[in-house]
C-alpha cells in the first residue's frame, strides 16, 4: 500500500532541482525543498527505490531559505533555487558536479575547483524562448510548469532575464493580441546582444505562412525596441528573415586583446556573456599555447573558443554542421584579422572519422557539445593524438559518462572548473581538462 504522507528532513541538494532525504530508508526527492528543513509532504510517487513529494507543512526552516523574489516562483519551471541563498546555491552544485563526476567518471573531488560564481545572479539571461498559449480566448505567454506544458505567465517581469527581455514582453503581448492564429504560435525566442539590442523569432505551426509574415511585416512597428524580427516554420533551416539589421554581436575582451564576436539568429549563443567570458578565458589559460600548436574545435559554432585560441596558436580548424553558424565563424575571422582558422560544415562524428583517416594530428582539442554529450565523438579524439582534451560541457551527466569513456583511452582529468552560467537553477555549465595518463589505461 502506497503512502498518502510523511515528514522528510532535508540533507541536501540533488540533481534536478529538488531537495534530497530518506524516507524509512528510502530515497526521497522533494522539489522546492531546502537542504536543513523539515517537511510534511504529499507522495506524488512512490517507485521501488524511491519517492516523490510535494510540500504539504514546513515544520522546519532551512537556514539557507531566503524569499524568492518571483511571484509565480514555485508554478514556473525556469527557476527552482530562487529559495536558496545563493552561497548555499554555489556550495552544493560544486557538491553535486563532484558527486556526478566520482560516480560516472571517477575523477576525484580535488580535481574538482570551487564553482565560479556570476556577478549577477539575477538579470543575467541574454536568451529566452517564451511559451505562448491560447486557452478558450484568453492568452498565455511564460514558461511551461515543470513536467507539463501548462503555460505560468510571466507575473511582469522574469527576474533572471535583462532588462532589454523585460521590456519587450509588454509589446509582444499587444502584438499576439492582434495576431490572426495566435494558437498557431506556441514558441517566441528572444535573443540580445550584450549591448541590448534584441531580435525576435516566432515559432508558427500554421498553414498560413505568407499570411502570418504579411501580418508580421505590417505590424513591426509594434515592435518598436526590436532591431529583428523573424519566423520559423519547422527545423531552423525554415528560419525567415521578416526584417533585420544584420547578425547579433558581443564582445570577448582576454588579457590586452577585444574580439568582436557576431553570430546569426537561430544559432547557438550562451545566455550568460559575463560568464561566457570566463569559459572562453578558462579554455584560453588551460590550452598554455606557445605559438606552435595546431587546435581542433568540435561544435564550433560561431568561432567563441576558436578566434581567441586563433591568436595565439599556429592553426585552428573547427567543424560545426549548422551552416549558418559556420559563416559566422568565417566572418568572425574576417572581423578579427584571423588568418589561421579553418572551418567546415560537417557532423562531428563524420568530420572526425575523415581526419583520422587522414592520420591528422592535433596538440588540442576542444568540444562544446548539446546537452547529450558526445559519447560517439570522445571515442575518437584519441586516434588524434592530442596533448589537452578541453571540454566545455552543460551537463554534468554526460559529461562525466563521457570522462569515463575517455579514461579508457588513456586521458585522465588534470582539474575541471564548475562555472555557474544559470543561477536560480540547479544547472551547471562546466571546463574540464584532461592530457594524456602517465599510466596509459584507467581501469
Amino acid at each position: 500500500m502506497q503512502m498518502k504522507h510523511a515528514t522528510v528532513h532535508i540533507e541536501k541538494m540533488a540533481f534536478g532541482g529538488s531537495g534530497l532525504g530518506h524516507v524509512n530508508g528510502k530515497v526521497c526527492f522533494v522539489p522546492f525543498s531546502a537542504p536543513g528543513d523539515t517537511v510534511r509532504i504529499t507522495v506524488t510517487s512512490e517507485k521501488h527505490s524511491y519517492l516523490q513529494g510535494e510540500i504539504a507543512e514546513v515544520l522546519g526552516d532551512s537556514p539557507e531559505r531566503v524569499p524568492p523574489p518571483c511571484q509565480a516562483f514555485g508554478a514556473c519551471g525556469g527557476c527552482n533555487w530562487q529559495h536558496l541563498a545563493y552561497p548555499a546555491q554555489l556550495e552544493e552544485k560544486r557538491r553535486i558536479f563532484a558527486e556526478l563526476m566520482w560516480r560516472s567518471g571517477r575523477v576525484d573531488a580535488s580535481r574538482i575547483l570551487p564553482v565560479t560564481e556570476a556577478p549577477e545572479p539575477y538579470g543575467y539571461r541574454a536568451r529566452v524562448q517564451l511559451k505562448v498559449r491560447s486557452v478558450a480566448g484568453e492568452l498565455h505567454v511564460g514558461f511551461y510548469r515543470g513536467g507539463t506544458h501548462y503555460v505560468v505567465d510571466v507575473p511582469g517581469t522574469c527576474v533572471i532575464s535583462t532588462a532589454t527581455i523585460n521590456g519587450l514582453l509588454p509589446e509582444l503581448t499587444r502584438l499576439l493580441r492582434l495576431f490572426p492564429e495566435p494558437d498557431k504560435i506556441p514558441q517566441i525566442d528572444i535573443t540580445c546582444c550584450d549591448s541590448g539590442s534584441a531580435v525576435v523569432n516566432f515559432h508558427y505551426i500554421g498553414d498560413n505562412l505568407e499570411e502570418v509574415s504579411g501580418f508580421l511585416q505590417a505590424n513591426r512597428a509594434l515592435l518598436c525596441s526590436v532591431s529583428g524580427v523573424s519566423i520559423q516554420s519547422g527545423r531552423k533551416t525554415t528560419l525567415r528573415q521578416i526584417d533585420g539589421r544584420g547578425p547579433l554581436s558581443y564582445t570577448l575582451s582576454l588579457g590586452n586583446r577585444e574580439f568582436g564576436m557576431t553570430f546569426t539568429p537561430g544559432g547557438f549563443s550562451q545566455v550568460n556573456y559575463r560568464q561566457n567570458r570566463t569559459l572562453v578565458a578558462t579554455v584560453l589559460e588551460w590550452a598554455t599555447l606557445s605559438g606552435e600548436e595546431k587546435i581542433l574545435d568540435l561544435f564550433c559554432g560561431n568561432g567563441n573558443f576558436s578566434i581567441p585560441l586563433a591568436d595565439r596558436c599556429a592553426s585552428v580548424l573547427g567543424l560545426e554542421e549548422y551552416p549558418s553558424s559556420i559563416a559566422d565563424a568565417v566572418r568572425n575571422s574576417e572581423i578579427n584579422k584571423i588568418t589561421n582558422a579553418e572551418y567546415r560544415c560537417t557532423d562531428a562524428v563524420e568530420g572526425l572519422k575523415e581526419l583520422a583517416e587522414a592520420e591528422a594530428m592535433f596538440d588540442v582539442v576542444i568540444l562544446d557539445p548539446p546537452r547529450t554529450g558526445a559519447a560517439d565523438i570522445v571515442r575518437l579524439i584519441p586516434s588524434l593524438k592530442p596533448g589537452k582534451i578541453l571540454y566545455v560541457s552543460c551537463d554534468p551527466p554526460t559529461l562525466a559518462r563521457d570522462v569515463g569513456i575517455l579514461r579508457k583511452s588513456g586521458y585522465d582529468v588534470v582539474k575541471s572548473l564548475p562555472v555557474d552560467m544559470f543561477p536560480q537553477t540547479y544547472h551547471i555549465e562546466s571546463v574540464t581538462l584532461l592530457e594524456p595518463s602517465p599510466v596509459g589505461i584507467i581501469p
